[in-house]
């Protein structure tokens, strides 16, 4: 058997949506897909800031944050693109001006607006706090994000935001008003890409795990693209392979229809 190198997504892949835990099944199917000799990587839209003490309950090989914008084997930092302040600057002032609520996610700190009234962006924000991950606001005066979502507003001026933002960023429409926004050249597939020219495996060895609009790029990209049961339908098409939900142990499905484990 080739080794191989396996691709998870986080929320509704690996960490059930429903009871907002990963279950002990999908724990022990990564396990011994690992014992087999394989690879296992996370790769999240979350920044490093943005995992908790769920993701770090598993053993894995590494880690792609932020849409491929930040990578790490073990405790190696293997890549890491920062905004420039310049940058960082422009997305501020443009927040402000078409009124869209946001949250900015950097490496070691998130920051959200402590103006906010929105109840989804408080309650995350609280659920955040709750679990001691460093938290900031848009008034701080060394802020460092990497990438940021967005949530509009009825009088949101999202058209004018996206054609001021749109040479820099790459826009993910995520569903009921909300965007993931990633710097250009950077996504789930270029870090797929860059850890299979840093391992030398071929891409047919290499499997990704998803189950939302952000998995777009690896699904896309990967000769093996598992798409979870609980998915939206319209991923169907791009699977190689649809598995069960997350709630039903579909992980250990796929890794046994593959023969990985």
């Amino acid at each position: 058997m080739n080794k191989s190198i396996l691709f998870f997504d986080i929320d509704g892949t690996i960490l059930s949506e429903k009871t907002h835990i990963i279950s002990e099944d999908t724990k022990d199917a990564i396990e011994t897909a690992r014992k087999n000799g394989h690879l296992a990587f996370i790769n999240t839209g979350r920044t490093l800031e943005e995992l908790d003490d769920r993701i770090f309950s598993i053993e894995f090989d590494g880690y792609i944050c932020g849409c491929g914008t930040y990578i790490m084997h073990k405790d190696d930092v293997l890549l890491s693109n920062l905004l420039t302040k310049d940058c960082m600057d422009s997305v501020l002032r443009d927040l402000k001006e078409c009124r869209i609520e946001a949250c900015l996610e950097g490496i070691s700190t998130v920051y959200y607006d402590t103006a906010t009234t929105i109840p989804f962006i408080c309650k995350q924000r609280e659920s955040m706090k709750a679990r001691d991950f460093n938290l900031g606001t848009f008034e701080d005066e060394n802020i460092d994000f990497t990438k940021f979502t967005i949530w509009l507003r009825d009088d949101s001026d999202y058209d004018t935001f996206y054609n001021k933002q749109k040479n820099a960023f790459t826009f993910i429409d995520r569903g009921n008003q909300f965007y993931e926004i990633v710097p250009k050249g950077f996504s789930k597939a270029t870090g797929i890409q860059f850890l299979l020219d840093y391992f030398h495996i071929a891409l047919e060895d290499a499997f990704a795990f998803g189950d939302s609009t952000n998995d777009l790029p690896m699904l896309e990209y990967v000769t093996n693209s598992v798409v979870m049961g609980n998915a939206d339908p319209a991923l169907y098409s791009l699977a190689s392979f649809v598995t069960k939900d997350v709630d039903e142990n579909g992980i250990r499905y796929a890794l046994e229809h593959y023969g990985l484990i």
